[in-house]
Parts: C-alpha cells; sequence; structure tokens
C-alpha cells in the first residue's frame, strides 16, 4: 500500500514537472512573438514607399561630373529631379562629385563610389564613363552627355546596346545637319576648320564625320587639334588664322574654355559653328541644340527602372535627346554683323 501510495505521488511530482516545463516554453514562445511584433509594424510603414523605394529601401547613388559648365550641370540637375521624383526624396542619397576637369580625379571618385558600394553610378561625360565602367563591372552605371558610347568604350559594330553593366543617354546631335548649319549660314565659305581636343576621342568621332559631310558640301577642312588647355590657345589662333568659318563639336575642354575661343575669334572676325548650345553661347553664332537636362532626366528615369527591378541594365538600349532646335547666339551675331536665317531662337541669358 505504501509502494502504491508512493508511487502515485511520483507520478503526480512528474506530471506537475512535465506541466511547468510546458508553462515555460510557452512563456518562451510568447516573448519570441512579442519581439517580433515591432518588426512586422515597421515593415508596412516601408512598403507604404508610394514612390517605388521597396520596403523603405535607401538608394545610394554616385553621381561622377566631368566639369563644371552649363551643359554638363544641367544633366545632372535633371537626373537628380527624375530620381527624386520617382523613388521619393527620402529614400535616395545622391552623392555628385565634380572632377573639375581632370581625367584622373575621375578615376579616384569612380572608384570611391566602388569601394562605398553605391547602389548606382551616373558618369556625365565620356571620361566619368571610361572611368566608371575601369572600377566595376557590377555595379549599374548610367551615362549622360555621351556622344557615342561604343567610341566611348571601344565597342566595334555598336549596336546600340552596350550589353553590360553600362547604359544611358546620348548628347548626340545629327552630325549631317550640323554640317548643313555652315552651308546656310555661310555658303560662300571655302575653308572650314574643326577645333576640337584630341584627348576626347567623341570629339575626334564628330570632327571626322562632320568633315566628310563638308566635303560633301563642297569645303575644304583642315582639323585643329589641340592637347588640352596648355596648347590650346596656339592651335586657336591658328585655326583662326587659316579658316573662314570654325566648327566646334560636343566637346568639354572646349566647354570649359569658350571665353579663350572668343577673345581669339571674334576679334578676328571668324565665325564659329558649335555642337552645343553652352559652347555656342560663350563663343559660337549658332547650334542644333539639345536640351542638356532633358537627357539627364531620361537617365534619372533609368536609374529609377533599375534600382526597382523594373528594368535590366544588360538589356537597356541608349537613349537620344526626344528633340532638337536651331538656335544662335544674338550677341556674338551682332559683333560679327550676321543675321540669324529664319527658324532659329536666341539663346537665352543665364
Amino acid at each position: 500500500m505504501k509502494k502504491k501510495l508512493l508511487a502515485l505521488i511520483l507520478a503526480g511530482v512528474l506530471v506537475l514537472s512535465l506541466a511547468a516545463c510546458g508553462g515555460n516554453d510557452g512563456g518562451s514562445d510568447q516573448t519570441s512573438g512579442d519581439s517580433q511584433a515591432p518588426q512586422d509594424t515597421q515593415e508596412p510603414a516601408g512598403g507604404n514607399d508610394a514612390s517605388g523605394g521597396a520596403s523603405g529601401e535607401t538608394y545610394e547613388i554616385g553621381v561622377c561630373q566631368l566639369a563644371p559648365h552649363p551643359a554638363l550641370d544641367a544633366a545632372t540637375e535633371g537626373f537628380q529631379d527624375a530620381v527624386k521624383e520617382l523613388l521619393g526624396e527620402e529614400n535616395v542619397n545622391i552623392t555628385v562629385n565634380n572632377a573639375a576637369g581632370d581625367s584622373a580625379t575621375c578615376a579616384t571618385i569612380a572608384n570611391n563610389f566602388v569601394s562605398s558600394g553605391v547602389d548606382l553610378i551616373l558618369a556625365n561625360a565620356t571620361s566619368s564613363l571610361q572611368a566608371a565602367a575601369a572600377a566595376t563591372a557590377d555595379i549599374p552605371i548610367l551615362g549622360t552627355s555621351i556622344t557615342e558610347y561604343g567610341v566611348a568604350l571601344g565597342i566595334e559594330n555598336f549596336s546600340g546596346t552596350v550589353g553590360n553593366n553600362i547604359s544611358g543617354t546620348s548628347d548626340l546631335a545629327p552630325l549631317d545637319q550640323q554640317a548643313a548649319m555652315v552651308k546656310e549660314w555661310f555658303p560662300d565659305a571655302k575653308n572650314v576648320g574643326l577645333l576640337y581636343c584630341s584627348g576626347e576621342p567623341n570629339s575626334q568621332y564628330q570632327v571626322d564625320n562632320v568633315q566628310a559631310e563638308l566635303e560633301k558640301l563642297g569645303y575644304t577642312c583642315t582639323q585643329y587639334p589641340f592637347s588640352d588647355t596648355n596648347d590650346m590657345a596656339s592651335v586657336t589662333q591658328n585655326a583662326a588664322s587659316n579658316s573662314d568659318v570654325l566648327y566646334v563639336p560636343t566637346d568639354n575642354t572646349c566647354a570649359d574654355n569658350t571665353g579663350v575661343i572668343d577673345n581669339i575669334c571674334r576679334p578676328a572676325g571668324i565665325p564659329i559653328i558649335a555642337g552645343e548650345e553652352g559652347i555656342c553661347g560663350g563663343c559660337g553664332v549658332a547650334t542644333l541644340s539639345i536640351s542638356y537636362y532633358d537627357i539627364g532626366y531620361k537617365a534619372g528615369q533609368m536609374a529609377a527602372d533599375i534600382l526597382t527591378g523594373k528594368a535590366d541594365i544588360t538589356t537597356m538600349a541608349i537613349e537620344y535627346a526626344p528633340q532638337f532646335t536651331k538656335k544662335y547666339n544674338e550677341s556674338i551675331c551682332t559683333s560679327l554683323g550676321l543675321t540669324a536665317p529664319d527658324g532659329y531662337e536666341v539663346i537665352s541669358a543665364e
């Protein structure tokens, strides 16, 4: 009897022990559930990002701009406006670094962006694109203010899609139409000088193609390349002395030094047809203009699609300006006694 009683007592103790253990497990589950509750509350808050950020994700974007001048500034501005509008300003951190015209500084900037692990790089101008391409094959790179991507990246028979981690927008205006402007303004001229920086491959591309078009129109053409700002003035003087009119392509070094070119060419009475509006505003008489803000904005739209997974950069074709406008520099035209043909708009003063 005592043995049975002892057995019953031991069985009861065992049941109570098991119940106690079960109660502790339940308490652990509840504690774990309580600790997760705030996380569950926070996730929908991030998911409320109507601008496109995934679960409140903040995107880190690095912008490498080759130099400070109106065209590149406008492209960077357009890019930032589009990205902030589409992703939400609170969801984007954009770091803009300016290389002050130095290609080596572009490389440093690009490498710093890669080291810091940005989500996307905007390369504004050819040297910036080349530096970014050398720095990473993984981080998406969008170019803007790039004339010809095949030339900039050394791609033969370029089809319009780079096919790796690079895409972007081009600032190329139709070169045959630019050559036709020379004929429209100066039908009696004989010698056309093409002034550009030999260190910019896209400038070489432009002058080669414009020269071919000008020669079809009966002009004698001479290329006047300068290596950098050290020999720019002397080469410009030589070009002005031996030409009836000059053509200056979309060239970053020229854009940074329009005052030098104007101070030589205007007193000599030599007019300039320019490849873009910023250069024309500083030293030219006319240009076939695009909006750099627009191509920067388009690059921003492309960035938003890439970052949110709506597009694959490896299949994104290069985009071009949607429209071109004939414009003229009223001040320089007046100085040279020139009257703009019909259909040209005045370049507005900044």
